[in-house]
């Protein structure tokens, strides 16, 4: 059976949860706090995209806000780095390998066509120069060179892609190389890009930063970031563009502005010109007629629930991530979070996992579910806990009522 809690949310009001039928639940923390807002905008039609797809989220929640064929399968040219400099970050942060580190040139990583770097074999360049050639000169090159240094050979760089590909839900995804030169078994989708740089924003803050450089210089060589979004869009950091005949042009960009972060991708456009453009406008109306909020804290307490037959008599139920919620601009006021809490409870208890649901409301819709977890451990209770809470477990269900509402003050 399952427990329903509604947390509604004003300003300077602690949320009582009003517990009709046990000493189940007592405080939640004052959750969503509600500022003054404006009225309600509703959002036009989404830009039209001339591109074989595109998708745009928040960074922070994932929430969809616009897409066009977004799960299709299309060659992902240059945007591939994206992917092989998640895996050398990886390293990085595993202490395989290190920015100070000399890696040696090969003739492969050389004679690789395309985009470069321009390092010649037998080169012996920092790990730290040739990410900054991967990020802001797309450099073939120095992708080659950084996959073999990091795998042994490209070809075991690649399947440490897919791995990682499969552990970020990339379902669509597949890598035949570091640099997505044409292949017909190396595709991706927007979709999958879009969670990749959703990563690279999370996971990787401090390498993260390369990505809005707009110039790099080796061997006496300047070369332009060919993200022009760098140039012309002011809230633009990042990413990665990509272009082959077989792929058009490609472009996953990410801007922040007051807080909030919005990931675009389009591939398949027909020119540099139309994925700038239709980048910045993807953007634009993504800030303009959306908002995010940060609704709950890691490891927040959202209630406390009634252990049966544990060491504890009631334990405390959250959430272990930060969780956002993206909703039209002017809505905030509008939100309420509903508790499912599975009832009963009986010991043992284990931290971390999930007891129920938290399910954030939106105008009557059910707009984000989350697991509601446990916080901390309930091992099992001793004999006279245990003989105790179940005679009081058959008063429980003998006097108890199925809903527990939520005084509004």
């Amino acid at each position: 059976m399952l427990r329903k809690a509604t947390l509604s949310t004003f300003v300077g009001v602690f949320i009582t949860i009003a517990t009709t039928s046990t000493p189940n639940t007592l405080w939640a923390n004052p959750i969503i706090p509600i500022p003054a807002q404006p009225q309600a905008t509703i959002a036009p039609a989404v830009p039209s995209i001339d591109a074989n797809g595109y998708i745009l989220i928040d960074g922070a929640s994932g929430k969809v806000l616009a897409e066009k064929n977004a799960d299709a399968r299309m060659a992902p040219a240059s945007l591939t780095k994206l992917m092989s400099l998640y895996i050398i970050s990886s390293a990085l942060k595993n202490g395989a390998i290190h920015l100070d580190d000399k890696v040696r040139i090969s003739t492969k990583a050389w004679q690789t066509g395309g985009s470069r770097m321009f390092v010649k074999v037998g080169d012996e360049v920092p790990a730290r120069e040739l990410m900054e050639g991967i990020a802001v000169a797309s450099g073939n090159d120095a992708s080659v060179a950084m996959a073999e240094y990091v795998a042994g050979t490209e070809e075991s760089f690649a399947s440490m892609m897919n791995n990682q590909a499969k552990i970020l839900g990339m379902n669509s995804s597949h890598f035949m190389d570091s640099t997505g030169l044409p292949n017909a078994n190396h595709f991706s989708t927007p979709r999958d890009f879009a969670t990749l740089a959703q990563a690279l924003t999370r996971d990787f803050p401090e390498d993260y930063r390369l990505f809005s450089e707009k110039w790099f210089t080796y061997n006496g060589i300047r070369q332009p970031n060919r993200n022009r979004l760098l140039w012309r869009y002011q809230y633009a950091d990042g990413l990665k563009t990509g272009h082959t005949d077989d792929a058009g042009y490609c472009l996953v960009a990410s801007a922040v502005k007051d807080g909030t972060r919005l990931i675009s991708v389009i591939m398949g456009a027909p020119s540099d010109t139309a994925r700038t453009e239709d980048s910045i406008r993807l953007l634009t109306y993504g800030f303009r007629f959306f908002e995010t909020h940060k609704l709950y804290g890691a490891n927040t307490v959202l209630t406390h629930a009634r252990i049966w037959k544990g060491k504890q008599k009631e334990i405390a139920l959250g959430v272990t991530s930060d969780m956002y919620a993206t909703i039209p601009a002017g809505q905030y006021k509008n939100i309420q979070a509903t508790l499912d809490v599975n009832d009963p409870l009986t010991a043992p208890i284990t931290k971390g996992q999930a007891y129920g649901n938290i399910n954030v409301v939106l105008n009557n819709q059910v707009i984000l579910s989350k697991p509601l977890v446990a916080l901390e451990d309930d091992p099992r209770g001793g004999v006279f806990r245990r003989i105790s809470d179940a005679m009081s477990f058959s008063f429980h269900k003998l006097f108890s009522h199925p809903t527990e509402k939520v005084n509004n003050g």
